[in-house]
């Protein structure tokens, strides 16, 4: 029995020994392949990181995915380009290299052409400057006007990719729009929106007949999905807000402007600092112009408004609100006051004999 346990012993220890030697040789031919590829390299070799089994597996489909389509830059974006060229009304200097007598400043015309020295009329209407001037070297070298010409084209005036903002802002014109630009920061260097303007505007896009209407919030800050794109020849018109005009007997006349939403009567009246006692409320009205230029008066009985008697009534853009002053009531106001002023002078004489 020992000599067997001996034997199981001894094939034991033999088997191990033939593992380590198998290990050890692998181990050796990577080890060996390892130096060859540094020495090769330069750098030393290194096993791959260690990954989890879903990054790993990402990273396989990844890569699969990648291989059968390539990455393509054009398709990365496939919003507008943002590319400069010219267009109608831009100023500009064509200069050609060694030969000053060629030197022009033209502006392009309404047909998109410029006229030159002996090439006549050349159409850059939708042309960067290098195709331009690649154009312009081609027509000189065509007519054997100039061998192997360089003809360069500085913008002076980018009148085309300008943008025109009137309407109710500090400063309404035309302002250059070179790049990619918001509506916020054109309305910014146009001196922003004046005290009167509407938070409706309208933007009139070239080769697009209906504008796009836009409404501003009242914070521009709470909504930036207002702050739209604009484009090179844009027009921006921001008009004026409709006003509504409440006058007569109310503590303060004045214009109130509604540039969102609705206005009623009492809201009115309120936002005036309400009407003065000696106000005929009974003989208010709403005087209103009507789209043939005609003018309407609408009776308005405020009191019952007041006793919700009746609905309030909204009031429309441009109307006129007044409220009349009641005779009678003046009549006794005035004798109040003097009686008032006896009164006290009275009491004065009174104190101060």
């Amino acid at each position: 029995m020992k000599s067997g346990r001996g034997l199981a012993r001894r094939d034991c220890a033999l088997s191990l020994a033939l593992m380590s030697l198998l290990v050890a040789g692998g181990w050796g031919q990577q080890s060996a392949g390892n130096r060859a590829a540094e020495q090769q390299n330069g750098t030393p070799a290194s096993l791959p990181a260690a990954q989890p089994v879903s990054q790993a597996a990402a990273s396989a489909s990844g890569a699969a995915t990648n291989s059968e389509k390539p990455d393509d830059p054009s398709k990365d974006s496939p919003g507008k380009s943002t590319i400069v060229t010219l267009g109608p009304g831009d100023l500009i200097e064509v200069n050609v290299y060694n030969v000053p007598e060629l030197a022009s400043k033209v502006r392009v015309s309404n047909s998109g052409d410029v006229y030159l020295p002996l090439i006549d009329y050349v159409h850059v209407e939708g042309l960067t400057q290098e195709e331009a001037q690649t154009l312009i070297e081609k027509r000189l070298a065509d007519g054997g006007f100039v061998r192997n010409p360089h003809v360069t084209i500085f913008v002076d005036e980018f009148t085309s990719q300008g943008v025109t903002i009137i309407g109710e802002v500090g400063k309404a014109g035309v302002y250059p729009n070179i790049g990619e630009h918001k509506l916020y920061e054109v309305v910014s260097q146009a001196g922003g929106f004046s005290q009167n303007a509407s938070r409706k505007i309208a933007i009139l896009r070239r080769n697009q007949p209906d504008p796009i209407r836009v409404t501003l919030p009242r914070n521009l800050a709470d909504d930036l999905s207002s702050n739209v794109e604009i484009m090179p020849g844009d027009t921006i018109t921001v008009p004026r807000a409709p006003v509504i005009y409440v006058v007569g007997d109310v503590g303060r006349p004045s214009g109130l402007l509604v540039d969102n939403g609705t206005l009623t009567v009492l809201q009115a009246l309120a936002l005036a600092g309400g009407t003065n006692k000696t106000a005929k409320l009974g003989a208010s009205r709403i005087i209103r112009k009507g789209p043939d230029g005609g003018v309407t008066e609408t009776k308005v009985e405020i009191k019952k408004m007041l006793e919700a008697k009746i609905p309030d009534m909204p009031l429309e853009a441009d109307d006129i609100l007044f409220v009349p002053v009641s005779g009678r009531r003046v009549f006794a106001a005035r004798t109040f006051e003097a009686t008032m002023t006896m009164a006290t002078a009275m009491a004065l004489y009174t104190v101060h004999p």
